[in-house]
């Protein structure tokens, strides 16, 4: 059995006074715990409704005050790659998005980073969200058909030889387009692609280096789409066992489980079911206020949801909802958690610590011990 892995994953927000405060302070607890790779998101806003993003519901917003103060994050990841010399750890974009960003922007940033960190740039890349497409003018009707595309053009320009490139596409056309830019000894990026619905797992068997999922799945759906993505590798010509079964988890911890189950239950905390798909509420007996058939964090539009609104919608919220789709207690929990993924096929977790969502800044602060004894544990599955 291959050994498991374990990146950290940083949601990066402005800190006052200090912008990369918070993304230092996490990629240090990954490079000590011995993690293999950091990593971080690609959003212009929160996932979160902005409503709740205050010291009254969020106490870590009185060091960081505007939760939508998102960092771009090719940037940052530069700037974190000159800045940490000590444990280079792997860097990823988890994930980027395939219809905001123009794709051959994404391959060149993704191959610049990749040759300035001599080789360890990794490409995660989804179709991306509603809230980081429509509000900016960008057409969302088709998302997974302009990913198709986007994911082709990519593989076209970092496969052509620094040749002209002509390619025809409903969404990204090409015209003696060129791509100069060289592998780094031979060697691409690796693309983590974020799939989920069965069209984005065959493309993830076609193209993609590792299945890198995020929320939607527990861990016994994981072997089947693992499944559908190794026969569709087959059918494309690759090898099936070559695409590494990831996932993106999101860790609740703290120094005991009555502390752990007191923070789920604050409204801030409460608002991550808000990314959880209308079927999954119903499985726990409740229906999601955005629909039943709402599809969770692919088309939630956070900004606009106002105080009142927001705490109405978390009345319906069940803690059972949380716990599924969360790994959360003390670090003895969470790993033990984490192995019941290890044994449906996963191999590597990449972790986003979510402690912080609750009223207490003290308490969202000490949880970065805890956390990282999970990090450091789940190397040893």
């Amino acid at each position: 059995m291959a050994a498991f892995k374990v990146g950290v994953a940083e949601l990066p927000v402005n800190v006052s006074h200090a912008p990369t405060a918070s993304v230092n302070a996490s990629y240090l607890t990954a490079a000590v715990c011995g993690a293999d790779s950091f990593w971080v998101g690609d959003h212009l806003n929160s996932l979160f409704p902005r409503s709740l993003g205050t010291p009254q519901y969020y106490g870590a917003a009185r060091l960081a005050p505007k939760i939508d103060a998102c960092l771009e994050p090719w940037t940052l990841l530069g700037h974190m790659a000159a800045r940490h010399r000590v444990r280079r750890l792997r860097l990823g974009v988890a994930v980027t998005d395939a219809g905001r960003r123009n794709p051959a922007v994404t391959a060149q940033a993704a191959a610049t980073l990749h040759l300035l960190t001599r080789g360890r740039a990794i490409l995660g890349i989804g179709t991306g969200e509603r809230e980081g497409n429509e509000p900016y003018g960008v057409e969302w009707s088709k998302p997974v058909a302009r990913f198709e595309e986007a994911i082709a053009t990519i593989r076209a320009l970092w496969d052509s030889g620094g040749q002209l490139v002509n390619r025809d596409s409903e969404y990204f056309p090409l015209r003696n387009a060129l791509f100069d830019l060289p592998p780094y000894r031979g060697k691409w990026p690796e693309i983590w692609i974020a799939s989920h619905g069965p069209r984005m797992l065959h493309l993830t068997g076609r193209y993609a280096d590792a299945w890198f999922p995020v929320i939607m799945l527990r861990p016994k759906d994981y072997p089947a789409g693992l499944e559908v993505i190794r026969s569709a590798a087959s059918d494309a010509g690759r090898e099936p066992m070559s695409i590494l079964p990831a996932i993106g988890l999101f860790v609740f911890t703290g120094r005991s489980r009555d502390e752990v189950d007191e923070a789920l239950n604050t409204p801030f905390a409460k608002t991550f079911a808000f990314l959880v798909p209308g079927k999954e509420w119903a499985r726990h007996g409740a229906q999601h206020p955005l629909g039943a058939d709402f599809t969770g964090f692919q088309d939630l539009l956070p900004q606009v949801l106002d105080k009142e609104t927001v705490l109405s919608y978390i009345k319906y919220v069940p803690v059972s909802l949380l716990k599924e789709n969360l790994l959360t207690g003390t670090p003895d929990d969470v790993i033990d958690q984490a192995a019941v993924w290890r044994d449906h096929g996963l191999r590597y977790a990449v972790l986003v610590n979510a402690s912080s969502m609750q009223p207490s800044l003290r308490r969202g602060l000490a949880a970065g011990l805890p956390f990282a004894k999970i990090v450091r544990g789940m190397r040893k599955l």
